[in-house]
């Protein structure tokens, strides 16, 4: 029988390397997987580019990773709290692709769906509509918003079976759900492992088919 489970996150992180493109659930601190970030900070990789909410708002979050100099770019939603990303970004050493976050969700998605992008409204007229194709439709324009994809994509879920089906804490779901689709390694950190049979099929919100590592963190 499948069983992705791993003995820690070190091993869920395992062959990650330079210049990889990493997603990070979490909308501050509610379903960031904070075990996975000091276990890539132990890898010693460089140059990551990180789609994320935001940039970290405290010392044991996405901060890290800034502290570090480890990230080149960075898309997001949401940078502002993000003192170690601001202070790297003024001087030059980070990229920013600020996306809104309706649209960022969005192009995550089309990533996951295999789509080659979508259609949105929202920025036309205005500097995010800088260098975007613009397509017009029945008299009304828009932006080719393209997908997003990543080489690991790593999450915080509550309850998962050795299947690799998850369930999440209320709202810790957040960009979580949609980041499971979108990463050719999913890796998971959860609060506990049951036996399979054991999660109601109707509270299982990402199925074990888009998730290829499972660990729990020691608090």
């Amino acid at each position: 029988m499948r069983n992705v489970i791993v003995r820690d996150a070190g091993a869920a992180v395992e062959g990650i390397k330079d210049g990889h493109t990493v997603m990070v659930g979490g909308f501050g601190g509610a379903g960031l997987p904070k075990g996975v970030i000091t276990a890539v900070l132990d890898k010693g990789v460089r140059d990551l580019v990180v789609i994320s909410n935001n940039a970290g708002s405290s010392d044991d979050d996405l901060s890290l990773w800034f502290s570090a100099k480890i990230v080149r770019k960075i898309i997001c939603s949401y940078p502002r709290s993000a003192q170690q990303f601001a202070e790297q970004y003024r001087a030059g050493t980070v990229e920013l692709e600020l996306v809104p976050q309706g649209t960022l969700v969005e192009r995550i998605r089309a990533g996951g769906a295999g789509l080659g992008g979508f259609l949105s409204p929202v920025g036309v007229g205005t500097v995010f509509a800088d260098g975007k194709e613009k397509v017009t439709v029945q008299g009304h324009e828009f932006l080719l918003e393209l997908p997003l994809h990543a080489d690991f994509t790593f999450i915080k879920g509550h309850l998962a079976d050795s299947l690799g089906n998850i369930t999440y804490n209320k709202s810790a779901r957040n960009h979580c759900v949609v980041m499971a689709t979108a990463g050719d390694t999913v890796a998971v950190e959860v609060d506990r492992i049951v036996e399979v049979g054991e999660l109601d099929p109707e509270n299982i919100v990402t199925p074990c088919v888009f998730v290829d590592r499972v660990f729990t963190r020691n608090l």
